[in-house]
């Protein structure tokens, strides 16, 4: 879609053929070969928001909870074989592939997500009519609402869904996350015997190691990585049968645990039923715990970024402390420059999830009573923090953190013209006179090496060992 173009909903296209479906509000017009029907109609006429469908988890999260409350409802007789099983193939064939483009509502849409719940049940309807030999929109045989949608209410099918959407995603992400930790550890013990001068408040402070300063960052992304994974167990607890308003109303005895059963088989995701369903409308702490776990990787990864981006700053003028491969060329001005760009394009992605954690908080905190309306804003920035970690910590990790160089004539020289280092010899000379030679190092150039052999405080054998 262009910069300046208009959105133009399918069924307002001139080229395209209409039939004619009814909802509760009246006859709404449809292209003639669309699965989606007459909510579905309505919504894409109001919510153009982001210009993007659902996302794929999305929609493979609701496509399997209709199949598995399907095949709940028949294991409670509460709907007839031919119509459960309709919906059975239908779901089957959409998870396998089939009729994604037809799940056409905006990421973000009305409050709870009833739109794309009815868009999902739409779908599944049509392609179970077309199934069973009917067209589109004879709901007299299948209907969204009383068959796909039986014992359900878009209350326990998004929070459930959106939960599954995040797992899923994670399932996705983590392994990039451990990528990257395996390539900093990797530097840590390439680096683990270059020392190099600390740095506090950003002034010289005493000398570590460059593999230490990169083992600490392995400490902290692995830290940060395992409270998402800690975050996963609250999502696996799941709304589905609370219906409305967490009593369960409108569902047969049994079909609660018949239809996590299967829907935990389906989706190979250890779900179990939230014990408080009211507290699983209510409140969405675990989508919250799981954006706030996310966001602190982003801090932590953001502090890497900043890290790198200092210590490879130069080539003259800077730290010059790390070299960076070139991915491409650094300036459209200035020949042969080469920036940190892919930990600048971190940077952002990490100020981006951070961003989207103030989003999901806000709205974590708006609910009203019995339910949180919130849902689909809340999902779709936190599947955008994990989309864009999942698609960049390969890069960032490969063609990065794995071509990082140590400058060591950098590091050494850094080292020993830097007074800081009187620090280390304080034990043998005192506080006073340190400080003292620490000030005509300064003034005079001269090395806090060459100032205590030439006073005869040490010999240079004896400044060699203490500085290791």
């Amino acid at each position: 879609m262009g910069i300046n173009s208009i959105f133009i909903p399918e069924c307002f296209r001139v080229d395209v053929k209409y039939r004619s479906d009814k909802d509760s509000l009246g006859p709404v017009k449809i292209p003639a070969d669309a699965y989606y029907g007459p909510f579905t109609g309505r919504a894409i006429k109001q919510y153009n928001v982001t210009g993007r469908p659902s996302h794929r988890n999305l929609i493979k999260s609701f496509v399997m909870i209709k199949r598995s409350a399907a095949v709940a409802n028949m294991k409670t007789k509460a709907i007839n074989k031919k119509q459960g099983t309709a919906i059975v193939k239908a779901c089957d064939k959409i998870l396998s592939g089939k009729h994604i483009d037809q799940f056409v509502v905006d990421m973000v849409n009305s409050g709870a997500g009833t739109a794309f719940n009815m868009n999902t049940n739409e779908v599944i309807t049509n392609v179970a009519l077309k199934g069973l030999g009917k067209k589109q929109g004879q709901y007299e045989f299948l209907h969204p609402n009383d068959h796909v949608n039986m014992s359900q209410s878009s209350n326990d099918t998004y929070p459930t869904a959106m939960h599954m959407a995040i797992l899923f995603s994670f399932k996705e992400m983590i392994p990039t996350i451990d990528k990257l930790i395996k390539s900093i550890n990797k530097k840590a013990k390439q680096f683990s015997k270059y020392k190099k001068l600390g740095r506090t408040h950003l002034m010289d402070a005493l000398p570590v190691t460059l593999g230490s300063e990169f083992a600490a960052y392995v400490t902290s992304l692995t830290n940060a990585r395992n409270q998402i994974i800690a975050s996963q167990k609250e999502l696996e607890q799941v709304a589905l049968g609370g219906t409305a308003v967490g009593t369960g109303a409108n569902t047969p005895r049994g079909y609660r645990k018949a239809v996590i059963t299967e829907l935990s088989k389906i989706s190979k995701l250890s779900l179990k039923p939230q014990k408080d369903m009211q507290y699983a409308l209510q409140s969405k702490f675990p989508v919250a715990n799981a954006s706030s776990a996310l966001k602190n990787f982003a801090i932590e990864l953001g502090k890497v970024s900043n890290d790198v981006r200092l210590m490879a700053s130069g080539p003259i003028a800077g730290l010059s402390e790390l070299g960076i491969p070139a991915v491409h060329a650094g300036s459209s001005i200035m020949p042969g420059k080469v920036n940190p760009s892919l930990a600048e394009c971190m940077n952002m992605i990490c100020f981006s999830v951070i961003g989207n954690d103030t989003t999901v908080s806000f709205a974590a905190q708006a609910g009203q009573f019995e339910l949180n309306v919130m849902l689909p804003g809340m999902l779709k920035a936190v599947l955008d923090s994990t989309d864009m970690l999942t698609n960049f910590l390969p890069i960032f990790s490969a063609n990065l953190i794995d071509g990082l160089t140590a400058n060591q004539a950098k590091l050494r020289e850094n080292i020993e013209n830097s007074p800081v280092i009187v620090t280390l010899l304080t034990p043998k000379i005192g506080y006073l006179k340190s400080a003292d030679l620490f000030k005509e190092s300064l003034k005079t150039g001269k090395t806090i090496r060459e100032l205590v052999v030439s006073k005869k405080l040490m010999t240079n054998k004896e400044v060699s060992s203490l500085l290791g």
